[in-house]
């Protein structure tokens, strides 16, 4: 059994269904420890299957938590069948609003477009963009795709056809200058931009 697929921070259940990420950012929190915001460890000892994953989510109470987020010690479109089944299985308990937080290279790593997928099942899509040009961007994200800056954007722009809410982010520690940069570029696709604290 994997374990910690299911961990709460706050009022907000997050769901870690794989290690696996094509990136490796210069400020990855798992470059950090074993786990955040107290939780036990999100290194998995195996890619939990659809099966395994909801059973975990059965052990909570979806209602009670303001939102469901795939997030943890990895990239959640690596495993995105698995999340599309979890997502329909929380849709079916109530209108628990899901979110993904992701790098935006589903479409890369799943070699087909993904963002129609989503819809019906996934209420926000947060999108790291990490800086505001693509030589910036490949200098911190360490992508292992060629493209990958450039699929990053075309993913953000599909998911607005099909998810109510789409935003990018950037940590703050990336300066003010390269932070109007990103507002710049994110207003350019429509999207809405997420400063947030780094958490080191």
């Amino acid at each position: 059994m994997a374990e910690n697929i299911t961990y709460i921070v706050g009022n907000k259940l997050y769901v870690n269904l794989t290690n696996k990420c094509p990136c490796n950012c210069t400020f990855c929190i798992r470059n950090n420890g074993d786990g955040v915001y107290g939780s036990d460890s999100l290194w998995l000892d195996h890619d939990p299957d659809s099966i395994e994953a909801i059973e975990d989510l059965k052990k909570r109470d979806l209602t009670s938590f303001e939102e469901v987020i795939f997030c943890g010690y990895g990239e959640p479109t690596e495993a995105l069948d698995v999340m599309l089944e979890c997502c329909r299985y929380i849709k079916s308990v109530g209108n628990i609003p899901t979110r993904l937080n992701t790098n935006g290279l589903s479409d890369l790593i799943n070699k087909k477009e993904t963002a129609p997928l989503l819809k019906g099942l996934v209420d926000t899509v947060s999108i790291s963009l990490n800086a505001p040009t693509e030589a910036e961007y490949n200098a911190v994200t360490r992508p292992s795709f060629e493209g990958a800056f450039d699929a990053m954007q075309k993913f953000a722009v599909s998911c607005l056809e099909h998810v109510p809410n789409v935003m990018m982010t950037v940590v703050d520690v990336i300066g003010e200058e390269q932070v109007e940069r990103a507002k710049a570029l994110c207003e350019k696709l429509g999207v809405k931009l997420r400063v947030r604290p780094y958490e080191g």
